[in-house]
């Protein structure tokens, strides 16, 4: 069992904070940590523009105190992959995520400051990071918390079978009134049992409503 927290941080010396605050028109979301490189201690962000003019945003790093160097490794027009490598004196909360077992699984800005997607192992690595957070000052809010018995490579709540199984029976009626399809029909279509249909329905539907209605205060 694990605990998956989606969490708001903010604080003017988190990554990126200055630039995030400074220009409203851009997404900016932190690469897995496998693309970190551990020679230069540089990290790769994905950004994207509504207008694909990365100026601003430029401008905003070079006059960013958290950020000591950077540069751009890839253009695909409103996107693109920075590189950059953080100032002494800028708060991560990631090192402390896995100081307490757990696994940033996505960091994405918003509202001046980052929204994380956790994994960690029980409350009390949760309580460990909150902790962290007050004593260096970061604003630390949680938005959700809810269980996971297992997870998918990426650690998102559906298992690829069981997205499969409820976007096939939704696009084939199973869900309308009267009902358009059958387990069997599904079953033939995706190349399993009827039995394996329900099972994929019932425990994909039961996930979704856990992971998005159901909150854990």
């Amino acid at each position: 069992m694990t605990f998956i927290s989606h969490v708001t941080v903010h604080h003017p010396d988190l990554a990126l904070a200055p630039t995030i605050k400074s220009v409203s028109n851009v997404a900016i979301k932190v690469v897995p940590t496998t693309g970190t490189d551990p020679e230069t201690g540089m990290f790769f962000f994905l950004v994207e523009t509504d207008d694909g003019n990365f100026e601003p945003f430029e401008v905003a790093l070079g006059d960013d105190s958290t950020v000591d160097r950077w540069e751009m490794v890839a253009d695909h027009g409103d996107t693109r992959i920075y590189r950059l490598c953080y100032t002494p004196g800028t708060k991560l909360v990631t090192p402390k995520t896995t100081e307490v077992g757990g696994m940033m699984l996505e960091a994405r800005s918003v509202r001046q400051g980052w929204l994380l997607r956790v994994q960690l192992p029980d409350r009390k690595s949760l309580s460990k990071l909150w902790s962290y957070c007050r004593e260096e000052g970061i604003s630390f809010e949680l938005d959700r918390l809810y269980q996971q018995e297992s997870l998918t490579a990426d650690g998102k709540s559906l298992t690829e079978a069981q997205r499969k199984a409820l976007l096939t029976a939704f696009e084939e009626g199973y869900f309308e009134e009267p009902r358009q399809t059958s387990h069997e029909a599904l079953a033939e279509q995706l190349d399993i049992s009827s039995t394996a249909v329900g099972g994929r329905i019932r425990r994909g539907t039961s996930r979704l409503i856990e992971t998005t209605l159901v909150q854990d205060e």
